[in-house]
């Protein structure tokens, strides 16, 4: 199979692993980017590859509370430039989106493209093809959540580019909030601890960690164990409850909630970010 400079680029851009490191696993793995991936991994790359997250190229995202704070509703509306992102009309039409979410709260992404679009007789997938007729760029409504709990925090970053929404067991301080919520933003865990990350995830880092471990000349019969300290490491890394807080680097999200309530936790969180 032809692997173009461009693929071994992409693949780069997601890694950060060398270019010929790259090509070789693309070349193994027939032009499959995530098993390209996987490659790089049980090589020991350190790979920076994004989980759990919806990707877009340009957009918008917006994320917003209602029902008193106790529901977060978060919309990803994307198109291909820069440009037409930080258009005001484009903004508005994504705003009008979230709003419709908010209000009619449907079951999937498809449902919400049925809903009619605000003052108008379309539905919000027409709206969307009218828009890609009048900008001439590639349109898309790429993410849809809603999270429910006793309490929630939307925190939308600067720019519109990123967002999460967290949701709480309890009352929680505004300001703890916020800080959990940007936690996810910047530190984008796969889930909330490790009970709560899928088996199929948990499989993959246990082979992972074996294939590092014998790749590093380990006997056979020490990769499990040394598989299953590594995937410990990853419940650290890169589950929400269990990483470090980012403000203070003593204390792990956990704790840090428990300092306020020794009850407090989140229940689930969602998280979006342009690529």
């Amino acid at each position: 199979m032809n692997i173009t400079a461009a693929d071994v680029n992409k693949l780069r851009q997601i890694t950060g692993a060398g270019m010929m490191d790259c090509k070789k696993a693309l070349t193994e793995a027939e032009g499959d980017f995530d098993a390209a991936i996987d490659l790089l991994r049980k090589k020991g790359q350190k790979v920076a590859a994004n989980r759990g997250d919806r990707d877009a190229t340009e957009g918008v995202i917006l994320a917003k509370l209602t029902d008193g704070g106790k529901t977060g509703v978060m919309i990803a509306l994307n198109c291909e430039t820069d440009f037409v992102a930080k258009n005001a009309d484009f903004v508005a039409v994504a705003s009008n989106i979230l709003e419709s979410a908010i209000a009619s709260k449907p079951a999937s992404i498809d449902d919400l493209k049925a809903l009619n679009y605000t003052g108008t007789e379309l539905t919000i997938g027409d709206k969307i093809v009218e828009e890609i007729g009048k900008i001439g760029e590639k349109i898309e409504l790429s993410h849809y959540s809603v999270v429910s709990a006793e309490q929630v925090y939307a925190y939308n970053h600067p720019g519109n580019k990123l967002a999460a929404v967290v949701g709480f067991n309890k009352v929680t301080p505004d300001d703890m909030a916020k800080d959990v919520a940007m936690q996810v933003a910047a530190m984008a865990p796969v889930s909330v601890d490790e009970s709560s990350v899928p088996e199929d995830v948990k499989q993959k880092e246990i082979e992972i960690g074996k294939e590092q471990a014998i790749n590093e000349g380990k006997p056979a019969e020490m990769a499990e164990k040394i598989a299953m300290g590594r995937l410990n490491k990853f419940f650290k890394e890169s589950t929400l409850l269990n990483q470090e807080f980012i403000k203070d680097s003593k204390l792990s999200v956990s704790q840090y909630l428990k300092t306020a309530d020794k009850d407090l936790t989140v229940t689930e969180f969602k998280r979006c970010a342009l690529a």
